[in-house]
């Protein structure tokens, strides 16, 4: 299995797309190494089935180029941050040694989403302690491995960002890679089906506004924000401007 560069971890398919793309994409032209482990594979949502949803990731992997896409199998909804759940974590991370890690929301309406960002952060921590031992899928011993960095991307709570990263240029691969969840999103073929908070076309816009208020913010069309525990520094205030 590859070494990422990025490891994004979300609580359910379709939250990537939705949050964090742009950024991904960016970092793929960028020559990065960048997959995503979806925690759950979404099977509570009122729409879509857990056969569609998996097609529907495997073709937005695809849109994005991503190194990899995997599921982890945790249950939708029902998912805790214990011993059992955190091990699962720790085995992705260390199967795939990333340098980042970008997971779901700190605060959100859903609450998987908070939920999921605890579960993670405090895996990425235990994945480096020697003592705790996992196994790969070949039943080898796993190497500890800590993640550098942990950023939580914004859902559907405004939260202030720490960090603002522009993706105007790959606005459209991030709206391609989110229409690829047809059974999620606003589909005119559809319209038989129960209609929920994201699959009407007011949602849609509502996620370009916010693309756009964040890239007001550093004078670009689009970006994507996240937040961060960790505090950054710079050496010249000049790399500020």
């Amino acid at each position: 299995m590859p070494k990422l560069d990025i490891l994004v971890l979300p609580a359910h398919p379709d939250d990537a797309e939705l949050y964090c793309s742009g950024t991904i994409a960016k970092h793929l032209a960028m020559g990065k190494k960048v997959g995503i482990a979806d925690l759950t594979q979404g099977e509570l949502g009122t729409r879509g089935t857990i056969e569609i949803r998996r097609e529907e990731a495997a073709r937005s992997a695809k849109v994005l180029g991503l190194t990899i896409r995997e599921n982890v199998g945790l249950s939708d909804g029902y998912f805790v941050n214990d011993k059992h759940h955190q091990l699962k974590v720790i085995e992705v991370i260390r199967k795939y040694q990333p340098d980042i890690v970008i997971a779901s929301a700190i605060l959100d309406r859903h609450p998987d989403h908070a939920r999921a960002a605890e579960l993670v952060e405090q895996a990425c921590f235990y994945s480096g302690l020697r003592k705790i031992k996992t196994v790969s899928a070949e039943n080898t011993a796993q190497e500890a491995w800590r993640p550098k960095l942990i950023l939580n991307f914004i859902q559907d709570t405004h939260i202030k960002p720490d960090i603002l990263i522009d993706i105007t240029a790959y606005w459209p691969q991030k709206v391609a890679s989110i229409r690829e969840f047809k059974s999620q999103f606003y589909n005119p073929d559809w319209v038989d089906e129960p209609q929920t908070y994201i699959s009407s076309p007011e949602f849609m816009e509502v996620a370009e506004a916010r693309a756009r208020e964040f890239g007001r913010a550093i004078k670009v069309k689009y970006a994507e924000g996240f937040t961060s525990k960790r505090l950054f520094g710079v050496d010249n205030l000049f790399n500020l401007i």
